[in-house]
């Protein structure tokens, strides 16, 4: 049995495939382009879902490990109180958080955008500080 070739946790045909399902292309259309059968790309892309999924769970898994403060931002905080939660938080972990608040609002808005309004939040917000300073913002 020949190794399939690999990148990360995918097969080169499952991103082959994969790519071609993001521009649109039906499985018909993908397994036609590739001569095989729908039901064969089928497969491919139900199997590639899951490999990604369980690499999202791992990395996951590997923050969670990473973390040393956790901050939940509750409705209603003004974005003003963010990097005064975030220091404390910071301080009492032992940790110094990296860059500037600037980009930590560039990360609220990029990565938890649907939870802020104007200068509030509307849903709760996690934020992981990582032992190296680094910060993970999560939608709750």
């Amino acid at each position: 049995m020949v190794a399939k070739e690999k990148t990360g946790a995918l097969t080169k045909i499952q991103i082959e495939v994969l790519s071609l399902r993001v521009t649109g292309l039906t499985q018909e259309e993908v397994a036609n382009r590739l001569g095989t059968t729908r039901q064969n790309i089928s497969l491919i892309e139900r199997r590639a879902k899951r490999n990604i999924e369980r690499a999202e769970q791992t990395i996951a898994a590997y923050r969670r490990i990473r973390t040393v403060a956790t901050v939940t931002l509750p409705p209603a905080t003004h974005l003003v109180d963010v990097p005064r939660m975030l220091v404390d938080a910071a301080d009492l972990a032992g940790v110094r958080i990296s860059g500037d608040f600037s980009l930590v609002y560039k990360e609220l808005r990029r990565s938890a955008g649907d939870n802020i309004t104007g200068s509030r939040i509307i849903r709760p917000i996690r934020i992981d500080i990582m032992r190296g300073g680094d910060i993970y913002v999560e939608p709750s």
